[in-house]
């Protein structure tokens, strides 16, 4: 009994480490005059974080993609994989979860990539182009947005980037609003999507019965590309050959 207990207290430490690095992230992005206060306490210009019951699929989700139509916005783009880990135990800490022993959260450095990658990697993750950003709706190397779900064939050119053809958008009509949609789950009873009207995407969910899917739209996925050039697009696509997995 003795062992095992010391073969878990590295477990343990890795946890704790995990909230430390945690507190330190959020003290330096969350924690300021204009949104969060020290410890998630109440007192600044956004809620109270401590004590209020989330669990850590709610957490995950809004500090991964923020709230839309408020001031909080989404980390995914913004942080690393282990820094967003860290901030979302350190706030599950507050609400009395903790953390997973594991060490997950540690992993590797980025991978060094060619210079042209490298430079793709930047403008695919850019946050100074806004909602503009390919990683608003793509996830590559665990950062990113899983919206569009995982990037398959990499297209040849940056031309055929912009013509991609997205067969997998829907045309949806809800109360007379029809918008570009992408499917989520259509069942019976509920159905939920990502209204794609204008970037980022947002999650809606609606009655089956009030939302009718047809196929097809005039959502291009040039639309979304406007903030970048052929060039840029060009450095992209040699990142996202770097990275792919066969």
């Amino acid at each position: 009994m003795k062992r095992a207990a010391l073969l878990l207290l590295p477990v343990l430490a890795c946890a704790q480490d995990i909230v430390t690095r945690g507190l330190d992230v959020y003290n330096k992005t969350c924690a300021s005059a204009y949104c969060h206060v020290a410890k998630g306490a109440s007192g600044g210009s956004a809620p109270r974080l401590a004590a209020r019951g989330f669990d850590e699929a709610y957490m995950s989700q809004v500090v991964r993609r923020g709230i839309p139509g408020s001031a909080m916005p989404g980390f995914a783009t913004s942080l690393s994989a282990p820094d967003l880990a860290a901030v979302i135990a350190y706030v599950g800490s507050l609400n009395g979860i903790a953390p997973a022993p594991t060490r997950a959260a540690e992993s590797a450095p980025e991978k060094q990539l060619p210079p042209d990658a490298e430079r793709g990697r930047e403008l695919f993750f850019d946050s100074v182009r806004g909602f503009g950003r390919c990683a608003t709706c793509h996830e590559v190397t665990d950062r990113g947005v899983p919206v569009a779900g995982s990037i398959g064939k990499v297209p040849a050119t940056a031309r055929d980037l912009r013509t991609l053809a997205t067969p997998q958008i829907h045309t949806a009509t809800v109360d007379g609003e029809s918008f570009p949609a992408l499917i989520v789950s259509h069942g019976n009873a509920q159905t939920k999507l990502y209204d794609l009207t204008s970037p980022p995407p947002v999650l809606r969910t609606f009655a089956t019965a009030t939302a009718k899917v047809t196929d097809g739209s005039p959502w291009r996925h040039s639309d979304v590309l406007k903030s970048y050039g052929d060039p840029d697009l060009e450095l992209i696509l040699a990142f996202l050959r770097a990275v792919a997995t066969p």
